[in-house]
């Protein structure tokens, strides 16, 4: 057992408390509070988690977390930011992809219209060079008629090419100049719902469907204690969040098919996908369900 539990642990019996009693003043589970007496931080769910758990835990049993964290400043890790780099990464990588794809999309008229353009400066080239070859003049005097015969059957068959030539050409630019005005728009893909389904005892349940994605996000308004879980009960977060310090926490459940997420009181504002959510008005502990109805594929 570390110095730092052994003095909360102290705290908590002089007040006569177990960790039962504890878990309920708190809202942290007793396997955390186990792990703080005991100096186990590995088993926390990250190094945030475990300065606001003891946060609490100090101020439960009335000690004061400030002197406890200057006092044993060497053996309580310190926070490291990490999910938001990683957040900040991502959302980075997904700006380029999409400015490259849009750059791409375009240029892609103005690409088809120039080869369309060469197509018939092509053909126009061609029929002029064929007219002028036809107009060479008779070598031999003495067959004239024949000559003439022979070069109007030509001219005429040279002609009769051409016009087919430059009627295949125009069908050609139709056919292109149709399919691009062919081309069906996209569909506008319908807006994202978020809907309240019933409360049953302290649990609203929400609905949400025609999003992409499952961002959730707590904003405190005041100081308050949060949990946000997945419908497995897998704790994303767990902690205080306070006006002007620790204030907003967001989490990405995309890959999840519910949320739970625990309000110590009114004092925060939830926001799903950057849409709030109306929450009511409750000075008491609501739980709000989540479930995630995600787009089938096509």
């Amino acid at each position: 057992m570390s110095e730092l539990g052994n003095r909360l642990k102290e705290a908590r019996v002089a007040k006569g408390l177990t960790l039962e009693e504890l878990q309920e003043i708190t809202k942290i589970q007793v396997r955390y509070l186990t792990g703080i007496e005991e100096g186990n931080y590995s088993m926390m769910p990250g190094k945030f988690y475990v300065r606001a758990f003891i946060k609490q835990y100090a101020e439960a049993v009335d000690l004061s977390p400030e002197e406890l964290f200057e006092e044993f400043e060497g053996e309580i890790p310190s926070p490291v930011n990490e999910e938001i780099s990683q957040n900040l990464s991502r959302v980075n990588s997904r700006k380029t992809l999409d400015s490259k794809n849009s750059k791409v999309f375009d240029i892609l008229p103005t690409i088809l219209i120039v080869l369309v353009v060469i197509g018939i400066i092509f053909m126009i080239w061609y029929f002029v060079n064929s007219k002028d070859s036809n107009s060479d003049p008779v070598e031999n005097n003495t067959t004239v008629n024949d000559s003439v015969y022979k070069k109007s059957d030509t001219l005429t068959e040279k002609e009769n090419e051409a016009e087919e030539t430059e009627n295949s050409s125009e069908e050609v630019v139709e056919e292109e100049n149709t399919t691009i005005d062919e081309q069906p728009a996209e569909e506008e893909k319908p807006k994202q719902e978020i809907t309240n389904v019933g409360t049953e005892g302290r649990t609203t349940t929400f609905e949400l469907k025609n999003a992409e994605k499952f961002v959730v996000k707590l904003v405190a308004k005041g100081k308050v204690w949060t949990d946000i879980q997945n419908g497995k009960n897998y704790s994303f977060f767990q902690g205080i969040l306070e006006s002007g310090q620790t204030e907003s926490k967001e989490v990405d459940l995309s890959q999840e098919e519910a949320a739970l997420i625990i309000i110590g009181n009114s004092q925060v504002d939830l926001y799903v996908n950057d849409e709030k959510v109306d929450l009511g008005d409750s000075s008491s502990r609501q739980d709000i369900s989540i479930k995630y109805v995600k787009e089938t594929p096509q």
